[in-house]
């Protein structure tokens, strides 16, 4: 690992063209701001690993999936206090004629919270973030879970986040379980399911065919293959995830995608098949991904976020022990005074019922049309 006197000497890739940025070497008389470009940089990910609550999501990977399927245009902010670190905040343009252009941090992440590393600079920090946000023109600014910045006083949403300690032993984590979940876990383990670790492309295209019928079964329709496939180039194949895969039969009926950086671990993405569903194969699926984790030694699994409307799943989550916190969203309007809520439709619906009756193919497409801009 890098010290930080040496990564100051790593320069961030130049930013050309009408959009470019250019940032005074000093702010004031304490703050420096770097800008970096993950995708380019590999300096990024040295210093990222500086903080215990780095997660994948903080990382150039999870960047280049991103850039390279949406091609939303990174903004990496790293702010020093002389030789010392003060905060690092990864920031996405989102440029849509439909949806408009803001910056979030990050889009498509359940939670991306700031590092921070010097308290005592954070309104300094939040002032600065504000002031990039004007001048890059942005509609809005939204940091997804943002606690340990704050940029308002209400958050714009809240979330349910569930995070399970893996210390201690698989043995021991086991026993914690609701019996439900233990129930379940040897109910497939009986009819004949099997569930592995694998981290081969072939896997990725597995998951995706359950997670179109999954999203189509929830009136949704599936992100595009692409951003899979990056998932597996960015992080997978290097050695930042995994899928999990169960099969009956030789059949693939359910899988899940894990994000791994260092100790923090992330469930991600599942899916599975419903004609299956009386195996519980997605219960083993979750089981042998802890299991890998545990033994691997991580030690905090991350469940993802759970809107506070979805009573039902958020008991599931719990039932694996799991630790209860909320995530925050704190979205501003340029001038960094007016708390911005997302907007929420009042339909009825109908959006879901479409997209649970099309075509395979046609939802496929809807996706691949739909999610470029969304964030």
């Amino acid at each position: 690992m890098k010290t930080l006197e040496q990564l100051e000497a790593v320069e961030a890739t130049p930013l050309s063209g009408d959009d470019s940025f250019v940032e005074p070497k000093i702010i004031n008389k304490s703050l420096q701001v770097r800008m970096v470009d993950p995708v380019n940089d590999p300096g990024w990910d040295h210093v990222v690993t500086l903080h215990r609550d780095a997660g994948c999501f903080h990382t150039s990977a999870w960047a280049k999936v991103l850039h390279q399927t949406y091609h939303h245009r990174p903004f990496y902010l790293q702010f020093s206090n002389g030789r010392r670190l003060a905060a690092l905040i990864p920031l996405m343009e989102v440029r849509s004629p439909f949806t408009g252009r803001r910056g979030v941090s990050l889009p498509f992440s359940d939670a991306c919270e700031p590092l921070i590393f010097d308290r005592e600079m954070l309104r300094l920090v939040r002032d600065r973030l504000v002031r990039f946000a004007q001048e890059r023109r942005w509609k809005h600014l939204e940091i997804r879970g943002g606690k340990s910045l704050q940029l308002s006083l209400i958050s714009a949403a809240k979330f349910y986040a569930h995070t399970l300690d893996l210390r201690g032993g698989t043995e021991e984590l086991a026993s914690r379980f609701a019996s439900p979940v233990r129930r379940a876990i040897r109910k497939a383990e009986r009819s004949d399911v099997s569930a592995v670790v694998v981290r081969n492309c072939e896997a990725i295209g597995d998951f995706y065919r359950l997670h179109v019928q999954t999203r189509r079964r929830h009136g949704l329709p599936p992100q595009p293959v692409s951003f899979f496939l990056n998932i597996y180039d960015h992080i997978i194949k290097p050695g930042l995830g995994f899928t999990v895969l169960a099969r009956r039969e030789s059949r693939p009926i359910a899988a899940a995608i894990f994000f791994r950086f260092g100790k923090n671990a992330l469930y991600k993405y599942g899916a599975s098949d419903k004609k299956f569903q009386e195996f519980r194969a997605n219960n083993l699926v979750m089981w042998k991904g802890i299991q890998f984790l545990a033994r691997n030694g991580a030690e905090k699994l991350h469940f993802g976020r759970t809107e506070q409307e979805n009573e039902g799943l958020r008991r599931f989550k719990l039932s694996w022990n799991t630790q209860e916190e909320t995530i925050d969203y704190f979205r501003v309007d340029p001038s960094g005074r007016q708390c911005l809520a997302p907007a929420r439709s009042h339909d009825s619906g109908l959006h879901k019922k479409v997209f649970g009756r099309l075509p395979l193919m046609f939802n496929r497409l809807a996706g691949s049309m739909i999610y470029p801009h969304l964030d």
